[in-house]
């Protein structure tokens, strides 16, 4: 049987962080019993509401962040593990959020708690949890807005479909999709990715992890990079490599992808020949070079 104090607990233990006060709790719940005769009206009274709690959360975790690249790249053990806490305070805050939500959810079908309080709680954590998005840079796109509106399906006829003259001809078993050369290089280029990755972390990890880690997390990040574009145009990949930018950039992605990928980020930021071994496999394992250097479009 689940106790039923849990909840208590946890809401105790959330009200102690101090990032939200009774007022902001309250003014937020407010808006969300509203009639909902004026959608719009409501949903700008609701931003108004979380707005600041949201905006304090989020620049905390930013401050923190930085803090952390600085204490990385003068060496300051202190303040690179009061950086480190308070960003795992505030991923363990996130993540309580959705433990109280998911506790609420189940055991108010159980039991009566008779207390507002706990229900006002789980309403305003449903407001607040996803717009914490810890570590994600990019703002104000929401994708709830983009809708399928329609589609359209085109007959272009019927035509016979000959395979050979003669004898039936016979075709070979697809062993796997897209099965073929190409698909066979990219096997080997990921398989050598995973190989050099493997070498570094240590951990409950799966191979696919880290290889959205190093060649689209990481890599996805450093592409978005103006200077590193730059630099790989106008430079050799010998050159380009010994980049201080290159170094600087990849610490900053790294420490962005803290929050979604924990395990691999804290042994990156606590060691210098992990980073190393990283730019090392997304310059001659993962084309990060060549990559830089495509024109776009």
């Amino acid at each position: 049987m689940t106790d039923p104090h849990l909840v208590y607990d946890l809401r105790a233990k959330l009200d102690a962080s101090g990032h939200y006060d009774d007022f902001e709790v309250e003014r937020v719940v407010q808006v969300q019993l509203k009639a909902r005769s004026d959608d719009r009206t409501r949903q700008s009274e609701l931003v108004a509401a979380i707005t600041p709690v949201e905006d304090r959360l989020m620049k905390r975790y930013k401050a923190a962040q930085e803090v952390l690249h600085a204490a990385v790249l003068k060496k300051d053990a202190a303040a690179k593990e009061a950086a480190q806490s308070e960003l795992n305070a505030l991923v363990l805050f996130k993540t309580d959020m959705a433990a109280y939500i998911m506790l609420y959810t189940f055991l108010s079908q159980i039991f009566d708690y008779g207390n507002t309080d706990i229900e006002k709680r789980a309403i305003f954590y449903k407001v607040l949890l996803p717009l914490l998005e810890f570590g994600r840079e990019r703002e104000g796109i929401d994708l709830s807005k983009v809708k399928l509106t329609h589609h359209t399906l085109k007959s272009l006829g019927r035509q016979a479909m000959i395979l050979a003259d003669g004898l039936p001809p016979t075709l070979s078993p697809i062993m796997d999709a897209g099965s073929g050369s190409l698909q066979e290089k990219q096997r080997a280029y990921l398989n050598e990715i995973i190989e050099s990755v493997n070498q570094l972390f240590d951990g409950d990890l799966t191979d696919q992890d880290k290889l959205v880690y190093v060649n689209h997390v990481l890599k996805g990040k450093l592409l978005e990079s103006d200077t590193l574009k730059q630099q790989a145009t106008n430079n050799t990949k010998e050159q380009f490599a010994n980049s201080p930018d290159l170094k600087s950039e990849l610490l900053s992605a790294i420490i962005g992808a803290l929050d979604a990928h924990g395990t691999m980020s804290r042994q990156a930021l606590d060691s210098e020949d992990v980073r190393d071994g990283l730019k090392n496999i997304l310059l001659n394992h993962a084309q990060l070079y060549e990559s830089l250097r495509q024109p776009e479009g």
